[in-house]
């Protein structure tokens, strides 16, 4: 969390003073290094060697790709609730839970990224981080209007990872719902009496 906040508060906030602006470069740069630190004990521990990063890809993705950090959040908690004996949600509302939380934090840091490349670019259509959270939200939605997109190529390259990430989870909502509809109409024909 401090280091989407650091990173938050240099995006939308450059008019800081220099200072604070260079400490939230070094929260950033320090959780980055934690990061780093944290997958390199992990790693050392398992003795799996190059197993640990086919077992752990969303470590290994994160440690490449930061602003992707957020995700752990969703394993974090799901450890808590283990942790304090509380009843976990079934596995459908689980999946659709965890995909919801996950569509915020990685639009929010979508937002975020391609508003970092796209604001000063010249011939941006994204002049506000509004406007980066109205082309997030219709790109992760696959619906794409085209008013508001990225122009440099650093732009582009994060929108194809949100259109990836935006048709990933919308997949998995959509596939566990199918799922649990054909479930509970299962049951439903399941539980009447015969020749009804």
């Amino acid at each position: 969390m401090a280091f989407l906040a650091a990173y938050a508060f240099r995006v939308l906030a450059p008019d800081l003073p220099d200072a604070l602006l260079d400490l939230c470069l070094a929260v950033t740069l320090a959780a980055w290094a934690l990061f780093a630190v944290d997958y390199a004990v992990r790693w050392r521990l398992s003795g799996q060697r190059l197993g640990f990063a086919r077992t752990h890809m969303l470590d290994t993705v994160v440690l490449a790709l930061p602003l992707l950090r957020p995700l752990r959040v969703v394993k974090v908690y799901e450890a808590v609730q283990r942790r304090h004996g509380r009843p976990r949600l079934a596995l459908h509302a689980r999946v659709i839970a965890y995909s919801g939380l996950s569509t915020l934090l990685l639009g929010f840091t979508g937002a975020l990224a391609v508003y970092q490349q796209e604001r000063d670019a010249p011939g941006t259509t994204m002049h506000t981080f509004g406007d980066a959270v109205w082309w997030t939200c219709a790109t992760l939605t696959t619906v794409g209007y085209g008013d508001v997109t990225p122009v440099t190529p650093m732009g582009r390259l994060i929108a194809v990872g949100v259109m990836m990430i935006g048709m990933a989870l919308l997949g998995a909502v959509t596939g566990t719902f199918a799922s649990w509809l054909l479930q509970v109409f299962s049951q439903e024909d399941d539980e009447r009496p015969p020749g009804s």
